[in-house]
């Protein structure tokens, strides 16, 4: 079935899509990728739309928790969109909203974190919220910068007993960088954490080191993107990094290929982690990897594709250089289960970028 006629078969209301009988992509002819590069997590993914589109804001990197009323929380990124998609490094906000069900309608939208000058970690952005309940309390992962420039970005987590507030925030960071010359000591990024079985805490981040951005393979994509594991005794830390870190480094296949907005979970007592590709496939798709130990990773394979694949969208804008991938996943786990993914896109109707949920079957 070509996807036109499928969509055509569908129903658009508002900004979500409702698919009748949907049954995944498992059934559609592939044009572009091979068949044994193709996940069956991603056979597992029903479409349900966009959410959050706010007039006046780019909104990225959505976390969703469900609260014990079964309401469903999520928090996210947004800044104004007279700054322009490049608004996320220099005035991002972390926000909060809250639904009966995972594809909205979300409400009660705050602010929840904002810059707070720059003479904090965090004084010029807070971006990219990872969300977690842990041991009885609420944990809050992000990122701060300091100069409005990628090598102050720095990891941090703010605390709360409710998912309504208040939020504690540090005043340093969680993660600091490495020592000068090893593979993080420009940044640390994109924080996802998971309690191991073994009781530990174990904090993903992506990091890339000062020489790789500046003076980068390609110009377009400055320095390469890897992934670190760090581990403590309590969620509050202190975190101590891995000894073999990193753990993912794509840039021995050559071509500046890397990887990011990486997210672990564990599902049947084996751990996962969706990704951005950045050239092991292409630009367009996510990849997911797996893992016995959370440590060592099998190659990747295809955990969803471009925009296109699931719904039609406008051409694209000229200002939008992003348009038609999914970005930043993030895992909605109910009772031990994934069951909903929400990734990030630009488009809809505001012409900026809003969050967009999956069903996973």
């Amino acid at each position: 079935m070509k996807r036109r006629s499928f969509i055509q078969k569908s129903m658009i209301t508002g900004s979500a899509l409702f698919i009748s009988g949907w049954k995944g992509w498992a059934s559609f002819q592939n044009e572009k990728y091979d068949a044994k590069d193709i996940s069956d997590f991603s056979k597992r993914l029903k479409p349900l739309g966009r959410i959050l589109e706010l007039e006046g804001y780019y909104v990225w990197g959505c976390s969703p928790i469900v609260a014990p009323d079964g309401k469903v929380h999520v928090f996210f990124s947004r800044w104004s969109s007279s700054k322009g998609m490049g608004g996320w490094i220099n005035s991002s906000e972390i926000a909060h909203a809250i639904a009966d069900q995972p594809e909205g309608p979300y409400s009660k939208i705050e602010t929840i974190l904002a810059p707070r000058g720059e003479s904090y970690f965090d004084g010029t952005t807070c971006h990219n919220p990872h969300i977690q309940y842990i041991d009885g309390k609420y944990f809050l992962f992000y990122i701060g910068n300091s100069n409005r420039k990628t090598n102050t970005k720095r990891i941090a987590v703010a605390t709360s007993e409710s998912l309504n507030g208040p939020w504690k925030r540090p005043d340093q960071p969680l993660l600091e960088v490495g020592e000068k010359g090893v593979w993080d000591d420009h940044c640390t990024s994109n924080p996802s954490f998971i309690k191991h079985p073994n009781g530990q805490y174990w904090l993903y981040y992506k990091a890339w080191n000062d020489e790789e951005y500046m003076n980068p393979v390609n110009p377009k994509i400055r320095g390469n993107r890897k992934y670190g594991l760090a581990i403590a005794e309590k969620p509050e830390g202190p975190y101590l990094r891995y000894s073999e870190n990193p753990i993912i480094d794509y840039s021995s296949f050559g071509n500046n290929r890397q990887l990011e907005d990486g997210n672990v979970f564990i599902e049947n007592g084996k751990f996962y982690m969706l990704a951005r590709d950045m050239g092991r496939f292409d630009h367009e798709v996510g990849i997911i990897l797996e893992s016995d130990d959370g440590i060592h990773w099998s190659e990747p394979k295809i955990s969803y594709f471009g925009v296109s694949r699931y719904i039609d969208q406008a051409p694209k804008p000229k200002h939008l250089s992003k348009y038609g991938r999914f970005e930043r996943p993030q895992i909605l786990m109910q009772n031990g289960k994934p069951t909903h993914l929400f990734v990030t896109t630009q488009g809809g109707k505001y012409e900026s970028s809003s969050p967009f949920v999956f069903k996973i079957d």
